[in-house]
């Protein structure tokens, strides 16, 4: 695969004008300059990342787990943000110590990840994409009573495919950066106002798993983040001009951060279907109206301005989750098909905006906009879940041949430490991919 030396100054070989320390003494003062302005800065690529992983869908999850177990698995959400920032860690430090997209990486393991690739990114945004419009439709109907669940969600869509289209990385990652806030800022708030019971917290802290809650224990600790989006973060290193191993303490800072927010974020979900209610004893359902059941809770107890700042902050998690894939996997798919055409990483038309990216943003957009007004084929919601359900264990298990290997450069390999982190991480996601793929089928 033919690269850019000024794009990819570090090869997977090795070979390159930068010594063993990882750096130049050339491009040393201004590599630490750049560090400097962004050190201090939050918005990044991690949060970018975290934020697009955290949708209705994982709320859901978590509101459910918290209505049933109360504050039992308030520790899995802690494991699903520490295992979350070992494998972005770990994406983002292949990125910059070899200079190549993750997807480059899959391909120098042979062709057979591109078959698992294809129908992946194809049916999976097919799918998703309705999914996450019509979450996004249920927190806009809910907020403006009266007004159709498909009309907010096909607009979703539309305005989303508007601003990924315009190709413009700092604009979307404001914009995503503002939800965050919003997001944050509003669910967090109601879960402090709560009052949440602080012995309660405490207990779940120490690591139990209550009769039946094993699969929502894996569910909870694979959703602080998402799936597809964590391959995902490589890209937006790219798109943020965070090339080289000088941006390994800013790249390793960005994703902490990036994810303990949102684990904080998660954290105030369970605690408010904890305290809201398992300690009341009230069901909601088991979808993305049991975001708005919450919600009329909320209303009851404590009145409407706290509601509605909950839809909001629902709102925001949702349409940040729809903005960050078009965005994320729209450049996935535009390298995807660079690698097929044997295109060099740096060719124009693999990048944001281009056309391959474009392509992809109007098979995110328009088609699953047809499953919204036509309801869900049984066979490919099956194939979406199989698919899904293979990603974190793909991702998983590559990430520790890729760290393991001539294909890193050894300073940036996995110490042991890490590889029985990321081992551990894998088997948990194999077992979580059997469970949810066999409850396709029963």
């Amino acid at each position: 695969m033919e690269s850019n030396p000024a794009a990819r100054p570090v090869g997977a070989s090795g070979s390159s004008p930068v010594g063993a320390s990882g750096s130049s003494p050339v491009a040393g003062a201004a590599a630490d300059e750049g560090q400097q302005k962004v050190r201090w800065t939050l918005v990044g690529p991690g949060l970018v990342a975290a934020a697009t992983g955290v949708g209705a869908a994982d709320m859901v999850t978590t509101m459910i787990a918290g209505q049933r177990y109360g504050f039992a698995l308030l520790w899995a959400v802690i494991l699903g943000t520490f295992m979350k920032i070992v494998l972005v860690e770990g994406v983002g430090r292949y990125s910059l110590a070899t200079g190549n997209t993750i997807f480059h990486g899959w391909r120098e393991l042979g062709p057979w990840t591109a078959w698992h690739f294809a129908p992946y990114i194809v049916i999976w945004g097919l799918v998703y994409r309705a999914a996450a419009m019509s979450g996004t439709g249920v927190a806009l109907s809910a907020l403006f009573p009266g007004t159709s669940l498909n009309m907010w969600a096909i607009g979703t869509g539309l305005v989303c495919f508007a601003l990924t289209w315009l190709g413009r990385y700092q604009l979307f990652e404001r914009i995503s950066a503002v939800l965050v806030g919003i997001m944050f800022v509003t669910v967090v708030g109601v879960a402090a106002i709560t009052a949440p019971n602080l012995p309660g917290i405490i207990t779940g802290l120490v690591p139990t798993v209550p009769d039946g809650s094993f699969v929502y224990v894996l569910s909870i600790a694979g959703g602080v983040g998402g799936t597809i989006t964590l391959a995902a973060y490589g890209y937006w290193l790219r798109e943020k001009k965070w090339y080289t191993p000088k941006w390994m303490k800013v790249m390793r800072l960005d994703n902490s951060v990036a994810y303990l927010v949102t684990g904080i974020f998660v954290l105030a979900i369970l605690v408010l279907g904890a305290e809201l209610l398992y300690s009341a004893n009230v069901a909601v359902a088991d979808n993305d109206e049991g975001l708005v059941d919450t919600a009329d809770v909320l209303e009851a107890r404590y009145g409407t301005v706290l509601s509605k700042g909950f839809i909001v902050g629902f709102f925001a998690a949702a349409f940040s989750s729809c903005l960050g894939v078009w965005n994320g996997v729209s450049l996935m798919f535009a390298d995807y098909i660079g690698h097929l055409k044997k295109l060099p990483q740096d060719d124009p038309s693999t990048k944001t905006g281009a056309k391959y990216y474009r392509a992809y943003l109007v098979w995110l957009t328009f088609p699953p906009m047809l499953l919204l007004l036509l309801g869900k084929p049984t066979g490919l919601i099956i194939t979406y879940g199989v698919l899904g359900a293979l990603f974190m264990p793909f991702l998983g298990l590559t990430l520790l041949v890729l760290l393991n290997t001539k294909l890193t450069p050894k300073r940036w390999r996995n110490g042991w430490i890490v590889n029985t982190l990321m081992a551990v991480i894998s088997v948990a996601f194999v077992y979580l991919c059997i469970t949810q793929v066999a409850g396709l089928f029963t």
